[in-house]
């Protein structure tokens, strides 16, 4: 199976599609600390949806591991650590920022050092830039750079617009200061997956070898590199977790005692007598349950079609950073006006985001393009 860029592209829309998704279920979220929730959430994307689809697609995954240079194996997996900074960070700056503004500055910084920072640091980008084909794809990272700059202008003008009433009706715990500073670590440091992904390649090349040799798509050769990556990311939220189960007494939460510190956007439940309740009831943690394994199989799903897009992609599949991130950030906005986040704001604000939805999706298109000239250039 060759490339195909533009069945790549539709690839990264559909993991764009399933990132912007998988924070919806956290609104339904009751009697739980943030901790809870994060860190049973990130059992199921970390650990177990990696590992069950892995070895459903690839069942040789735990030996092509094993084949795999113990060093390339240290790599993702410290790549995957410091990933895990920039996700656990990433979920706080759409808690204090909402999703449409949060997802445009965290992924504009994330877009920009993820995408063209490995291609720098292996010394090719100068023979990309060289390239027609290579030149089509840098325009189209240019492209949606415009449209990150775009969304965040039109997320500065809501920001202005809206009174801090306004604000909290759409997002809770709205903090423009606290949510922009921890948007930009976010960004930054989740650029680390990226550079895990292209460090995790020869466990790629193992696995496409076995794919073929038995006759399997050959779609599925990084999804061993996700189960390594995902370890390394799930190990800094553990740990961080665990010190805020630790500090807030909240460990108690997951066998339903109503222990310790609530998050900022729950109530406790007020008994008819007015006192609070010291128990979770099971609806309650059944649901809680329910809504975090989905929340986790969703955020999941983003990376297991990016994985497949990546393949698509052809020589140039660093690009497939932007595609994702673009991807991203389109999604995120629509769901933002879905649930009335720009609700209030002027006539210039809903320009600029109409703008920037529109850029956004034209800089996939030509990023698409550009992987298809040189997917073709040959024939």
């Amino acid at each position: 199976m060759g490339p195909n860029p533009f069945l790549g592209v539709v690839y990264h829309w559909l993991g764009g599609l399933a990132s912007a998704t998988c924070y919806l279920p956290y609104k339904g979220i009751k009697r739980w600390a943030w901790e809870v929730y994060w860190l049973l959430q990130g059992v199921f994307s970390w650990i177990l949806a990696p590992i069950v689809i892995g070895m459903a697609l690839v069942p040789e995954l735990p030996g092509i591991l094993h084949r795999a240079p113990s060093k390339t194996l240290a790599f993702v997996y410290t790549w995957g650590v410091l990933w895990g900074f920039g996700g656990l960070t990433f979920g706080l700056s759409v808690r204090f920022l909402g999703m449409a503004l949060g997802y445009a500055i965290a992924l504009g910084l994330c877009m920009a050092f993820g995408t063209l920072m490995p291609p720098i640091f292996a010394g090719e980008i100068g023979a990309i830039a060289r390239e027609h084909s290579g030149q089509v794809i840098l325009l189209g990272i240019a492209i949606c750079m415009a449209g990150i700059v775009l969304s965040g202008l039109a997320g500065m003008s809501k920001e202005r617009e809206l009174t801090d009433e306004q604000k909290k009706n759409t997002v809770k715990e709205f903090h423009f200061g606290k949510g922009l500073m921890v948007a930009i670590f976010a960004g930054v440091m989740s650029s680390c997956f990226a550079y895990g992904l292209t460090a995790g390649k020869p466990i790629g090349a193992l696995t496409k070898d076995y794919l073929l040799q038995t006759g399997r798509a050959d779609l599925w050769q990084n999804l061993p590199i996700l189960v390594v990556l995902l370890l390394g990311g799930f190990t800094t939220n553990f740990i961080w977790c665990s010190v805020l189960l630790w500090r807030n007494k909240t460990a108690g939460q997951f066998l339903g005692r109503a222990s310790g510190k609530i998050s900022g956007n729950q109530e406790a439940h007020v008994e008819a007598d007015g006192s609070t309740s010291t128990r979770i009831d099971s609806k309650t943690m059944l649901l809680n349950s329910l809504l975090a394994a989905a929340t986790g199989i969703m955020w999941y799903f983003q990376f297991f079609f990016y994985s497949m897009g990546q393949t698509k992609m052809g020589k140039y599949d660093f690009s497939s950073w932007t595609l994702h991130m673009a991807s991203i950030i389109i999604f995120s906005t629509l769901w933002g006006v879905i649930y009335k986040e720009w609700k209030g704001t002027s006539r210039r604000t809903i320009v600029l985001v109409t703008l920037g939805l529109i850029v956004l999706v034209l800089s996939t298109m030509v990023v698409g393009y550009g992987n298809y000239l040189k997917a073709f250039a040959s024939v």
